[in-house]
């Protein structure tokens, strides 16, 4: 695996981090998008997670839709994930 993401071991797992934490998030965007039960115990899961890592940037921006609210809090943070994460992972990989 660490061929894939290129560099030291340390750097592969950050950017694994970033990379399944910005997975989850846009995970719940679509199930939110697509009307999920959230009854289910794994979209619940999904959510719980979700709620978790976007917690420092929900309700950033006041935005009346729905869709577009749940995009915007919990894309940003899907976003900053795996542009620090990775820019973190090349700063490890460069030492």
């Amino acid at each position: 695996m660490s061929r894939r993401y290129g560099g030291s071991p340390a750097g592969t797992v950050i950017s694994i981090i970033a990379d399944i934490a910005a997975l989850i998030l846009i995970l719940w965007i679509a199930l939110y998008l697509f009307d999920a039960n959230t009854a289910n115990s794994t979209v619940s899961w999904v959510h719980d997670a979700a709620n978790w890592l976007s917690g420092w940037s929900r309700n950033l921006f006041t935005i009346h839709s729905d869709n577009w609210r749940t995009v915007v809090n919990y894309g940003l943070p899907a976003v900053v994930y795996l542009l620090i994460g990775h820019a973190v992972a090349g700063r490890v990989n460069q030492t």
